[in-house]
């Protein structure tokens, strides 16, 4: 990338046509993934004022606890004027509760939903949910129809490519899914043994393509910068990708793919003046919900990705993890302001800040 963001050397693919989910036209190829504990309304809402996001996704929601009105649960799948269309991702082994729990989405005024397929964490996939439901394919197929069959909106669902590499799955009940009903299938091309480990496979991402005919099928995983999303597009011809991680480290890369897409350049992220302005927005956000202590304590987790982005010492963005009312935050904040970024300006573009994912067996997690 140059110092003034622009990067016309990134040659663009033959985009295919716009994207609908059934009825459902989306405003770009370029959506939000579900990510536990980071895609929550005020951050959906925030990446939506910047723009570019065709389609934003909660957390991962349990069915049976969203059918038992737990108020947590019933708290992530709110949503928000801004914050349109937007999808609630269910999991769970047990049809009818999953038909259930998606037909009390749809009451509650959901555009679209999404069944997971692909979370690795054991607690989940060693219960038949999530990737567990890679093992079992007339139970998965017959849970999916009923999903499809119970509601008016568009249901579709995010896998990977199998439970390991002796099982890639993935391409048959993508035709599966397609014959009963399914409006998109997202892929992330990782088995559920490599968990986060190595690196996605683009030809297995291809396989699905190729095995459905009419539904649209989302790419995911290892998208960072413009050229892995150039890569990805090209080399599965997928017809849109969903971004997880990137996204927290740089709330401006919808934005930016969408620019690269229609003029084959794109304008920087966000300098570090922007960038703490959109963290003060997001914590105003969370203000719409919650009292100003329990917004503070929420905030923290997601304040620690924007400071790192932000290139702010780790002392500091030590002390605003300790932060416990507004006035220890708006001071820590002013500390943070005045000492500005460690390394580049306030107006320049900042170095990335990568986002970790998951180490170690998947058993750990």
């Amino acid at each position: 990338m140059t110092v003034e963001g622009r990067a016309p050397s990134i040659p663009r693919p033959d985009f295919r046509g716009p994207i609908a989910y059934g009825n459902l036209k989306l405003s770009s190829r370029y959506l939000l993934s579900p990510l536990a504990g980071f895609t929550t309304s005020p951050f959906r809402r925030i990446v939506r004022r910047i723009g570019g996001v065709g389609l934003a996704t909660t957390d991962l929601v349990n069915a049976r606890a969203l059918l038992s009105r737990n108020e947590r649960t019933l708290q992530m799948v709110e949503s928000h004027p801004e914050d349109r269309p937007f999808a609630v991702q269910i999991f769970g082994s047990e049809p009818n509760a999953m038909a259930e729990a998606a037909q009390l989405l749809v009451e509650l005024g959901v555009d679209t939903i999404d069944i997971n397929m692909g979370c690795p964490v054991s607690r989940i996939a060693e219960s038949g949910s999530g990737a567990g439901m890679m093992c079992h394919v007339d139970g998965s197929v017959a849970l999916v129809k009923r999903v499809v069959d119970a509601v008016g909106v568009p249901v579709t669902v995010k896998m990977r490519l199998g439970w390991d590499a002796n099982s890639i799955t993935a391409p048959m009940f993508a035709k599966h899914f397609e014959d009963v009903g399914v409006a998109a299938v997202a892929i992330h091309g990782r088995t559920r043994e490599q968990g986060f480990g190595g690196t996605v496979s683009l030809p297995g991402i291809r396989s699905v393509v190729e095995a459905v005919s009419r539904i649209p099928v989302i790419g995911n995983g290892d998208i960072r910068s413009i050229a892995d999303a150039a890569r990805m597009l090209q080399e599965t011809g997928c017809h849109g990708i969903s971004i997880g991680r990137a996204a927290l480290a740089n709330p401006w890369f919808f934005r930016q793919l969408q620019e690269w897409e229609q003029t084959g350049t794109w304008s920087p992220a966000g300098t570090f003046d922007e960038r703490l302005n959109l963290m003060l927005q997001q914590f105003e956000c969370l203000l719409d919900r919650n009292t100003e202590e329990r917004a503070i304590v929420l905030f923290r987790k997601m304040a620690h990705w924007y400071l790192k982005g932000m290139r702010v010492q780790s002392k500091l963005r030590g002390d605003f993890q300790k932060v416990r009312t507004r006035a220890d935050m708006d001071s820590a904040l002013q500390r943070i302001r005045e000492a500005g970024p460690f390394d580049g300006n306030r107006t320049g573009v900042l170095k990335d800040c990568p986002i970790p994912v998951p180490s170690g067996p998947n058993e750990q997690w």
